[in-house]
């Protein structure tokens, strides 16, 4: 009799087993609830990521990087911020990064043979930045032409040069900035500092320095949008990782974040 209750415990502990195979499988656990990474959706992979991006996004990037690092426990994002034509060399050059955010979309498709579908993410505008204050009274892009202001420019290499150009050249309007910088914190810079009257920059950086320089409007109709598109790099050691923070950029939460520092929807 023992011997047959003894094969019988056997056999129901194996049936047992087996059922709980297929249940641990599919994500629940001996109370029958899904586990908590079930119930949100699956966690972004863990990952120490290295994000290049364009300069115009440094502030509000850390801050971004740090709600993501907050929500997503295990995941590091680390960001290297250049003009964005600095960024594509740095990717064809095949540097160490994971994804890459830039200030236009034509970078973008220049390095479209090195990364994954890119999102626009966010939108900006120009204005022109003057010392606090305004002492040299400019008001419109016209100003800017008058020889006797000093006036500094992002190069054409660098996106917002090109918007720079564009709006200048829609206007007929001949400026020669007395230099050409490198990206447009460079640009801020050379005003904040008093090395020049004026520069034209993203809405978003002359915000960045409310108590250093003032901001002139440009009217939309006189205006450039620069488009800011992100994409995860072919080359990441964290694909998944990083095609999950190329994402989250698109949510809700993150665009939040965009826009209260100026940025609009994309």
């Amino acid at each position: 009799m023992s011997q047959l209750f003894t094969a019988r415990r056997a056999a129901a502990a194996i049936v047992t087993a087996a059922l709980l195979v297929p249940l641990a499988a599919c994500g629940g656990n001996a109370d029958g609830k899904k586990d908590s990474a079930e119930k949100s959706g699956g966690a972004a992979p863990k990952a120490d990521l290295t994000v290049l991006a364009a300069s115009s996004l440094t502030d509000v990037f850390k801050k971004a990087g740090a709600v993501y690092e907050k929500d997503h426990p295990g995941t590091k994002v680390n960001f290297s911020f250049a003009g964005s034509q600095e960024l594509a060399a740095q990717v064809r050059e095949g540097a160490p990064a994971d994804a890459v955010v830039t200030a236009d979309t034509r970078t973008m498709d220049g390095i479209k043979v090195d990364v994954g579908t890119p999102t626009v993410i966010a939108k900006n505008r120009l204005v022109i930045v003057t010392g606090e204050g305004n002492p040299k009274k400019i008001g419109s892009l016209r100003d800017l032409a008058d020889s006797k202001l000093k006036v500094v420019l992002a190069a054409s290499q660098v996106p917002v040069g090109r918007y720079s150009k564009q709006v200048l050249d829609a206007q007929k309007l001949n400026v020669k900035p007395v230099s050409q910088e490198p990206n447009v914190r460079a640009v801020l810079s050379k005003v904040e500092l008093g090395e020049a009257d004026a520069g034209l920059v993203y809405r978003t950086d002359a915000a960045t320095a409310p108590k250093k320089v003032d901001a002139v409007d440009i009217p939309d109709a006189q205006n450039a949008v620069a488009s800011y598109p992100a994409a995860p790099l072919k080359m990441s050691q964290h694909a998944a990782a990083a095609a999950a923070f190329v994402k989250w950029l698109s949510t809700p939460e993150a665009q939040q974040i965009l826009q209260r520092a100026g940025f609009q929807k994309p």
